[in-house]
This record gives structure tokens, sequence and C-alpha cells, in this order.
């Protein structure tokens, strides 16, 4: 900063810097929205197992018998 310059201002160089500090730094909103959709797949993954157990549960409980009867 030179001498005649106020506080709020910077010099070129210096701005730049932090311009590109700045643009390097996801904002709040990509970083809100990346958790979001780690959310939705957990949401999604989360169902697709409850189903499959609702369809294939009898199947996987017979089969698992079958293991722990020869074991």
């Amino acid at each position: 900063m030179t001498q005649g310059q106020a506080p709020s201002q910077q010099s070129g160089a210096s701005a730049g810097r932090l311009g590109a500090v700045r643009g390097s730094l996801p904002s709040l909103e990509e970083t809100g929205q990346g958790l979001i959709e780690y959310g939705l797949i957990l949401v999604v993954m989360a169902f697709v197992c409850v189903v499959s157990l609702l369809f294939f549960g009898d199947q996987l409980s017979t089969l698992l018998s079958l293991i722990a009867s020869a074991v």
C-alpha cells in the first residue's frame, strides 16, 4: 500500500493475488451443493438396500441357514 492510498484500496498486484486465491476456493453455495449430492446418494443407496431386502430377504435367510447348518 502506498502512502496516498486508503486502507481499503489495494495495489493491482496484491488485488490480483487475492482474486486468484478467492477464485480457487469453493463458495459456500458450492460446498452445500456437494453435501446435498452426497446426502441424496446415501438416501438412494439406503432405499435400494431396503427394497432389495424386502424382495430377497427370504432367499437370503434360507441361504444363510444352509451355510450355518453346513458349518
